[in-house]
């Protein structure tokens, strides 16, 4: 199993479709017995939540957020969890919008002191 999540900030390593995540948000991890949590911003994102579980290097978690033009949207997301060569980490994600329609996939990484 890859290390904690717990502390670290990871980025999407590409920008989605306007109004959704891109290179610009920030995710801050938290995690303690199973259970995993994160605060996001940045981009098209003024605030985002998302809350759900871990059980060895696979994540489940529901999300939500507001986006600078006042809507708010959520869904749903498994990810997968790696660790680089480098001792970063990276979260490969399989997604899906449930307040309205779309789905995708998504790479986010580990940033560093430098990147941020």
């Amino acid at each position: 199993m890859a290390r904690s999540l717990d502390g670290l900030v990871l980025a999407p390593v590409a920008d989605q479709a306007p109004g959704q995540v891109g290179t610009r948000t920030r995710f801050t991890y938290h995690e303690k017995g199973g259970e995993i949590w994160a605060e996001y911003a940045g981009g098209d994102v003024v605030r985002g939540h998302l809350v759900g579980t871990r059980a060895g290097d696979r994540l489940d978690f529901r999300y939500v957020q507001l986006k600078h033009d006042g809507t708010t949207s959520s869904g749903h997301c498994v990810s997968t969890v790696v660790e680089l060569a480098d001792g970063r980490v990276r979260l490969e994600e399989s997604w899906a919008w449930e307040s309205q329609p779309g789905s995708g996939t998504s790479v986010v990484e580990q940033v560093t002191v430098q990147d941020s």
